[in-house]
């Protein structure tokens, strides 16, 4: 009896052992009713050699980012009033319960001065889940127009919209394809590729538009809609200012010329 007794206990110690220690992990951390949320350290800072004056305002946000065609889930946020000098610390309290370990997960970030935004993260900074971890050190940049993003300034009849590709590099585009942009106004891009969904950062500055590395699912693309996909992205990297005329939006690179043309869709 006694001998198999040990035999089963030593069968459960190997079935544990062959379960991936990640899987363990994720399971743990999302595991409900341990009466104490989780939490994500991390750093924020930036280049310039500014120093900051009492009063700067922290603003930090845990967002799922996994929907490519949807504006980022918020799961968190902190603020946080600080006295002191980059890298600034924090800490931001998470329910585990709603992480899924199958989505993507990111830290956003800006940094206020009396109001104004002054610096804020441009590019995805990821937690959690995919082999990230719960801390992280987010590289802000200065955000040198915030005019231009706001309700009435010169974009914002451009942000909140989904942009649907008539050109792109001047070669037109197929019939019944969908190759789109949405700008929301936190400074997220996503759209379709052509038959994959993307997502990334983009950064506005007046006339100034630029679009960071993008995230993109791995459908296989029929020819000739994969040639345009990967023409459409290529043109998404050289972009560097925009226009808007007769009701179009020209995405244009540093030259001044169109690279991608689109019309506003409803």
């Amino acid at each position: 009896m006694r001998q198999d007794e040990e035999r089963q206990k030593d069968g459960a110690r190997r079935a544990l052992l062959a379960v991936p220690a990640a899987l363990l992990a994720g399971a743990a951390m999302a595991q409900p009713g341990q009466g104490e949320a989780a939490m994500i350290r991390g750093t924020a800072a930036y280049r310039e050699r500014i120093a900051l004056p009492p009063g700067a305002v922290l603003e930090v946000r845990l967002e799922d980012i996994s929907r490519a065609d949807a504006p980022a889930e918020l799961l968190a946020s902190a603020t946080i009033v600080t006295d002191r000098q980059v890298p600034i610390p924090f800490a931001l309290a998470f329910d585990p319960a709603r992480v899924n370990p199958a989505h993507r997960y990111t830290v956003r970030a800006t940094l206020s001065l009396d109001g104004q935004v002054r610096w804020r993260t441009d590019t995805i900074h990821p937690v959690l889940t995919q082999g990230a971890g719960l801390e992280v050190a987010l590289r802000l940049v200065a955000d040198t127009g915030p005019a231009a993003a706001a309700p009435g300034g010169p974009a914002a009849s451009i942000l909140g919209r989904e942009w649907v590709a008539e050109d792109i590099l001047g070669k037109g585009v197929l019939d019944r394809s969908r190759t789109s942009i949405t700008l929301a106004p936190e400074g997220r891009a996503f759209g379709i590729g052509g038959c994959n969904r993307w997502n990334g950062a983009y950064t506005l500055n007046g006339e100034r538009l630029s679009f960071g590395p993008t995230a993109v699912t791995r459908m296989a693309c029929m020819a000739p809609l994969d040639e345009q996909e990967q023409r459409f992205f290529q043109a998404l990297g050289a972009v560097r200012r925009w226009r808007s005329q007769s009701g179009l939006l020209h995405l244009l690179g540093e030259d001044g010329s169109t690279l991608i043309r689109l019309a506003a869709m409803g």
